[in-house]
């Protein structure tokens, strides 16, 4: 509950892009081959093609870390499920031994394979181009090997652009083939690039509109993404991030280069992505927007992403794709993996807090005509208006479970169309000036109005003594009493928002506060015109007295407090500053 309730409070959020803000349910879509793009359902069904480029579909087959369910089902990471599918169904009886696998990491950004072919051997590597192309002296074309000269690198670079700005996320496949097996450090040299495969990842159908809901809560949603920058600024357009022909792109490499006040600098615009960074540069991501004073949440799945997640202000790890370290490092734990339910807990968070100054204002209030009596006592000289018993009796009873109802009020219709709260601001002069100058008051004055009209109809004259048990003091201290519960009340209703005032048809939209008011009158009753009441509270039977003096005082508040919210408004709508 705390770390929800921060997150409601986040002005920025630092979110990945594949899974989170996209379905993660790949598929292979696009080939780069020979300086050409074409389509891979066009691709496999050319048995020609597939011939003339079978390696292409043997690198997406072989160097892979999947794992074959019971049911016959490929599973892993869908990425690589997408391009072994790809691979069985141009070559589906391909099989061959495995002999090494030099996995994947976010400083290598590829994985390789060894595998036994024909007399010989073959290496299959895969991976980001910028990792891949560096090791390739060769590139497969129609008519066979051929040096990989700067042509064919801006050839490549620019088909990567290309399929990019598709919104695919790009992968380079290469090979090498072997006379004898070579030691491991040495087989990821001298490469073949065979192509690029562009594979597609659609959007979440619901993020447009968790977008939306973010930029009218103000906001900022960052995509840090580690694909090339064209792909992650074609999903982030076809999701609404960014709306401008001129959103500000900053990849690791330009990151490196940048001081800590530059970085600063840039994150301030309004359309920021961040594409083809690692784990370590997401968490000075993170802290730069932090020593600007955002309250920043970040998503992270993988191991190295722990240290953002634990440096955030909110670190949500995804339950789908998460790994346990980044589970374990993040304060909240997504389970669908979704965007959209980011926003919600969001929303969540920000009614969470609502709900607890609205507990906070309402017990709050009782405090004042509790203490008032107290002073009277002291400064006039008369006798105790209200006892310790009688107090606790409002604390402790008819208090509770009208503060329990509050609690459980849903969020309020305009939580997401105001800018984030201040961080750690509960109690604040607003909500104190609420409770002690003006909610409070009016109850101080009904319940010592009720107190004194009752004390003066038994004969009490300035400076008498009343013994505890005088039927008029026990009358008296009751109207007090009770005069404080009708006008709580009054004041359950009031706190329900802090920028609507009361509405009668309101009333029925929150059972468990209903049922609250309804045990507080039936609790006062008891305590009014029982015995056991009488016995224990101290009180005495007094009519309809006390009632008749609070209803007055409890439209009063409800009235006062109404014309606090309007005026309230009314400053906010013009850019003035309201006392409380």
């Amino acid at each position: 509950l705390p770390a929800v309730e921060a997150l409601g409070s986040a002005t920025v959020i630092c979110t990945d892009k594949t899974g989170t803000l996209t379905e993660n349910r790949m598929r292979a879509r696009r080939l780069a081959i020979d300086g050409d793009l074409v389509e891979v359902h066009t691709a496999i069904a050319d048995s020609t093609f597939v011939t003339r480029h079978r390696r292409v579909f043997e690198i997406a087959i072989h160097a892979e870390t999947t794992r074959v369910g019971r049911d016959g089902h490929v599973l892993g990471d869908p990425m690589e499920v997408a391009l072994v599918a790809m691979g069985r169904r141009a070559l589906p009886g391909d099989a061959r031994e495995r002999l090494e696998l030099i996995p994947f990491s976010a400083e290598r950004m590829r994985v390789s394979s060894l595998h036994r072919d024909g007399d010989g051997f073959a290496l299959y590597a895969k991976g980001a181009l910028q990792t891949i192309l560096p090791r390739c002296t060769a590139v497969e074309t129609r008519e066979g090997r051929a040096p990989l000269d700067d042509t064919w690198r801006r050839r490549y670079l620019e088909a990567e652009s290309t399929m990019g700005r598709d919104g695919l996320r790009v992968l380079a496949l290469a090979y090498r083939e072997l006379p004898a097996r070579l030691d491991r450090d040495r087989l990821e040299e001298s490469l073949t690039l065979a192509g690029l495969v562009g594979l597609e990842d659609p959007p979440r159908a619901e993020v447009p509109a968790a977008l939306e809901q973010c930029r009218q809560a103000g906001i900022k949603v960052v995509m840090v993404t580690g694909d090339h920058p064209e792909t992650g600024r074609a999903i982030a357009r076809a999701i609404g991030l960014i709306q401008t022909d001129a959103p500000t792109v900053i990849t690791g490499d330009t990151l490196n280069g940048l001081s800590d006040a530059e970085l600063r600098f840039l994150i301030d615009r309004p359309e920021v992505i961040f594409a083809r960074t690692s784990a370590e540069q997401k968490l000075r991501i993170v802290r730069a927007f932090q020593l600007t004073g955002a309250i920043v949440a970040v998503t992270g799945d993988g191991v190295n992403d722990a240290p953002a997640l634990k440096a955030a202000d909110v670190g949500v790890a995804m339950g789908i794709s998460g790994t346990d370290v980044s589970r374990h490092a993040a304060d909240i734990v997504l389970l669908d993996d979704n965007f959209a339910s980011i926003v919600a807990a969001i929303e969540e968070g920000r009614g969470v807090f609502d709900n607890i100054r609205k507990f906070t204002t309402y017990v709050l209030t009782s405090n004042v005509p509790e203490l008032v009596p107290y002073l009277a006592f002291v400064l006039l000289r008369i006798p105790l208006p209200l006892t310790i018993i009688q107090v606790l009796a409002v604390d402790l009873g008819t208090d509770m479970v009208p503060a329990l109802g509050l609690g459980a009020e849903r969020p309020d219709a305009e939580v997401m169309v105001r800018p984030p709260r201040a961080k750690d601001r509960l109690i604040d002069y607003g909500l104190l000036g609420r409770v002690y100058l003006q909610l409070g008051v009016v109850e101080s004055a009904a319940a010592m109005t009720a107190y004194a009209l009752v004390l003066k109809a038994g004969g009490w004259h300035w400076g008498q003594t009343l013994a505890a048990t005088d039927p008029s003091y026990l009358r008296s201290t009751t109207a007090c009493l009770t005069a404080i519960v009708i006008t709580q009340v009054a004041n359950v209703f009031a706190c329900r928002s802090e920028s609507r005032p009361f509405a009668p048809r309101e009333i029925l939209t929150n059972r468990l506060l209903l049922a609250g008011v309804v045990i507080e009158l039936l609790l006062i009753a008891a305590i009014d015109y029982t015995s056991w009441g009488h016995r224990i509270f101290g009180t005495a039977s007094i009519g309809w007295t006390a009632w008749a003096v609070a209803l007055p005082f409890a439209a009063a508040l409800l009235a006062i407090d109404a014309l606090w919210k309007r005026r309230r408004a009314s400053c906010h709508l013009f850019g003035r500053r309201s006392l409380y």
